[in-house]
């Protein structure tokens, strides 16, 4: 078990496993879209639903989260499974969309939270909740060959840093730790389908004459 997330808050534990679950579940519908094998599915679950955390358990000194415990890694095999199982349908991959919303803005809380847990700086933590929730996925999109997040104006990034400050934020005046992750999750999702269902996207650059 990922005990420094256990000893913060029991309900934040339970929304560690829903960040990797909905990960890993995104990852197996990125394979479904390429018509993968079973194999690739349990692949591209893992990579999604855990890359995140351990490129931030590797940066702030932690034991990697699913190195002592199986129970992460039987998460994925089973999204993996259960979008093999359920075959094709009309609104899978239009789930996609949502379902990384939901992990994007759990996941970036927990990853702060985490990162705090172990004596990271304020905006160190802010930082390690945007990788905990963008990461899996960047790595998702290179693998399946699909344009990665960090190249598309969409609002993706922003929704996990929105979700992380607002954590941290809360924390630093002392708000409970639950209260704290319900206010992020629902202000990075809420930024997030913003993003989805009415095209919000941040501006480019525009070049200038002279």
């Amino acid at each position: 078990m990922d005990e420094a997330i256990h000893q913060i808050h029991l309900p934040l534990y339970a929304l560690d496993y829903v960040g990797v679950a909905v990960f890993a579940i995104t990852g197996a519908l990125a394979a479904a879209r390429k018509r993968h094998d079973i194999i690739t599915f349990t692949v591209f679950s893992i990579i999604t639903g855990m890359g995140g955390g351990t490129l931030r358990d590797l940066l702030i000194g932690a034991p990697v989260f699913w190195i002592h415990s199986s129970a992460y890694l039987l998460v994925c095999i089973g999204a993996a499974l259960a979008v093999w199982v359920v075959g094709e349908r009309p609104w899978r991959f239009a789930a996609l969309n949502w379902l990384d919303a939901v992990g994007l803005a759990a996941y970036a809380s927990i990853g702060a939270a985490k990162a705090l847990s172990y004596g990271a700086a304020p905006g160190v933590a802010v930082a390690m909740g945007v990788m905990t929730a963008t990461f899996g996925g960047i790595l998702r999109d290179i693998f399946a060959g699909e344009p990665s997040v960090l190249l598309r104006r969409e609002i993706y990034v922003t929704a996990a840093l929105l979700s992380a400050s607002i954590y941290v934020a809360l924390r630093w005046f002392a708000v409970d730790a639950s209260v704290a992750a319900a206010t992020a999750f629902l202000g990075g999702f809420a930024l997030r389908s913003g993003a989805i269902v009415l095209k919000w996207t941040l501006p480019g650059f525009e070049a200038r004459d002279g």
